[in-house]
């Protein structure tokens, strides 16, 4: 009998997986965008250079009499975007160093429609909105159900979660399928969607047509080896050694003295109708 997948337990057990790789967890003393927050904009603006259609997508669900909220904002992307077209727009947000940028990004533009409730979803009180939005901030989420669920409970009209959605034959996704057996390396779109599924929510999905990106760099062949290892939860010598030398070898190319991972991920934008649920 084929067995039956547990998406909402895969999704806490890759998580689990990757914090332990990169020392993450419930330890909320120390800001971990303190350093980045302002080099994290500067990512989004060049990645934004380009128009896509989640943004359309979203933007045409907006008018001056809709209020929408952003749970995770980082540092405004898309708050900023929103609050342009919308009545009101709640932005949610942890990291003070992020909440700093947003602050300023908000000034800077003009925008008073705007508030910020500093915390961590769904931890924080926040009154319904119409829309709600979730964009690549529930990584961290061990227990995806009560996220989405205090999601709907905040929403008068529609949910939006823009998630990762890796390539199946990537390189990530062909280590993992080696050593754990399914192709997923981290919380995901094909996740999340079917953890929805099993939730009872049946979402639409619009890909992104920005198409792949993730093209990571390692200064070395033996970086991205002890990389690849780290993320897999492999400690010392072991039996996929040789399988994923081999592997890299295949796929990375060096260029101009580093090695680079092929582009591997798409984005995804899920989103459902609270009344039809």
């Amino acid at each position: 009998m084929e067995r039956i997948t547990d998406w909402i337990k895969l999704w806490r057990e890759v998580l689990e997986r990757r914090e332990t790789y990169y020392n993450e967890g419930p330890d909320r003393s120390e800001d971990m965008w303190r350093d980045r927050a302002r080099s994290f904009h500067e990512h989004v603006k060049e990645r934004w250079a380009r128009p896509d259609s989640s943004r359309d997508m979203l933007l045409s669900r907006v008018d001056d009499q809709t209020t929408v909220l952003d749970i995770g904002a980082g540092t405004g992307a898309w708050t900023l975007l929103l609050a342009k077209k919308a009545r009101h727009v709640t932005a949610v947000e942890p990291s003070q160093a992020m909440v700093d940028v947003l602050r300023e990004n908000l000034e800077a533009e003009g925008i008073t429609n705007v508030d910020i409730v500093m915390g961590y979803w769904p931890e924080v009180e926040v009154e319904p909105h119409d829309l709600s939005l979730c964009s690549h901030a529930m990584y961290g989420m061990g227990d995806l159900p009560t996220f989405v669920r205090s999601m709907v409970a905040a929403t008068r009209r529609t949910c939006f979660l823009l998630t990762r959605a890796p390539l199946l034959d990537g390189v990530m996704a062909q280590a993992a399928q080696r050593v754990w057996g399914q192709p997923h390396d981290s919380p995901n779109f094909v996740i999340a969607y079917n953890a929805l599924i099993q939730m009872g929510i049946y979402a639409n999905v619009q890909m992104e047509n920005t198409g792949v990106w993730g093209a990571w760099k390692n200064d070395s062949l033996e970086a991205a080896f002890d990389e690849i290892k780290g993320k897999l939860g492999l400690q010392g010598p072991s039996e996929h050694d040789e399988f994923l030398m081999d592997l890299l070898r295949a796929n990375l190319k060096e260029q101009d003295g580093v090695w680079v991972w092929p582009p591997s991920v798409r984005s995804a934008l899920i989103y459902w109708d609270v009344d039809s649920e």
